[in-house]
């Protein structure tokens, strides 16, 4: 059977730990993970792009695991209702092919792109660093702002989104969050204005530049979410001329995030090397640094196992009847209930006793029309 997670079951779990610890878990999962990077089978993510947005699938396996995550990109969805961003994923078992895990991951991703940012930040932001501009107040936009207060202590935040209803929403949520303090902002200028980090997690999917090089100061560090897909930018690309860039998947980064500006040979460098202390992080305080996160696949895998394991622990979830149970592996046909009977009759000795199973009546041959 496979085991599926719905929305309530991770409301259940961010609930019974706490979104401070629920984040603090997750970058575990996540350090072990990257950790182990070549361990993994790798590739970017498939992505189908439309005029209104995109839909991808992103795959990754190690040898006892494979994994994948569906997710959208439709920035226009909240005029009907919908959320930018939904997505689901799956775990499964490499030695048998079986999916052992079926969960949402719309609420997950938003965990899991958040506790990516801040796991990145403590080694690339300096020490000290207690200000942040949050540029983009939509459904991220918490999850960003309360992964950075609990894991790296940043204590004010300063907000602008050109959607005043978006900023006031955040304000609503975490207004009451001891130790943190929030300010609004007339425009992205005035919010980036002395701040030690600057997030930017917009929606619209276009080529923008929310951050210019006049906002730049020395020893900032700029977690750069939005640009996650071709012809989708925030930061002028003399930000990143001037900066140390580092990057989830380098082959996945230069098509989708704000590196797709730059020439093939401008120098990044992959996260899992600063993770496993291969690469000197932040070298100077005056140092500029960018995290281009687009989102990759070893997130998602980190993430799924996390639930696994947090739906075991605590019991959550149900079995579903994903994959069917075979009295006979080699006999397929036998779980549709039917005989096999005569061309044009419907079978029906197979179909009674089976509960569910309606019993249709057989089907008469059609006259055959005789020579005149």
């Amino acid at each position: 059977m496979t085991r599926l997670l719905t929305t309530g079951d991770i409301a259940r779990i961010v609930q019974h730990h706490g979104l401070a610890d629920s984040f603090r878990q997750l970058t575990r999962y996540l350090t072990e993970d990257y950790r182990r990077w070549q361990e993994f089978d790798k590739s970017a993510r498939v992505a189908n792009h439309s005029d209104e947005g995109v839909i991808e699938l992103m795959p990754i396996a190690d040898a006892t695991s494979y994994s994948f995550k569906y997710v959208n990109g439709h920035p226009k969805n909240h005029r009907v209702g919908l959320p930018t961003v939904m997505a689901f994923g799956v775990l499964a078992d490499v030695a048998t092919g079986t999916p052992t895990l079926l969960s949402e991951l719309t609420l997950s991703t938003a965990l899991r792109t958040a506790a990516t940012s801040a796991l990145a930040a403590q080694h690339l932001a300096r020490p000290d660093a207690r200000r942040m501009a949050l540029i983009g107040n939509g459904a991220q936009s918490e999850f960003q702002a309360l992964a950075f207060h609990h894991l790296l202590g940043i204590d004010e935040i300063r907000l602008y989104d050109i959607d005043t209803a978006a900023t006031e929403k955040l304000i609503r949520h975490l207004g009451r969050v001891p130790g943190l303090r929030l300010v609004r902002c007339a425009s992205t200028a005035e919010a980036v204005r002395g701040a030690d980090i600057v997030t930017t997690v917009t929606a619209d999917k276009r080529n923008a530049t929310i951050i210019t090089p006049d906002m730049i100061e020395p020893g900032m560090h700029l977690n750069a979410v939005g640009g996650d897909c071709p012809g989708k930018t925030e930061l002028h690309r003399d930000v990143l001329a001037r900066a140390t860039v580092f990057v989830e998947y380098e082959p996945q980064s230069r098509i989708e995030g704000d590196l797709q500006q730059m020439p093939e040979d401008f120098p990044v460098t992959e996260l899992w090397r600063v993770l496993r202390g291969e690469v000197v992080a932040r070298r100077q305080a005056d140092e500029v640094t960018v995290f281009d996160s687009v989102g990759f696949a070893l997130e998602d895998f980190a993430t799924l196992r996390w639930l696994r394991d947090q739906s075991q622990a605590l019991g959550l979830g149900q079995d579903l009847a994903l994959v069917p149970a075979l009295r006979d592996p080699k006999d397929l046909f036998d779980e549709l209930g039917l005989t096999a009977g005569l061309a044009g009759v419907e079978p029906i000795a197979a179909a009674q006793g089976r509960p569910g199973t309606a019993v249709a009546s057989p089907v008469p041959a059609k006259p055959v029309a005789q020579p005149a």
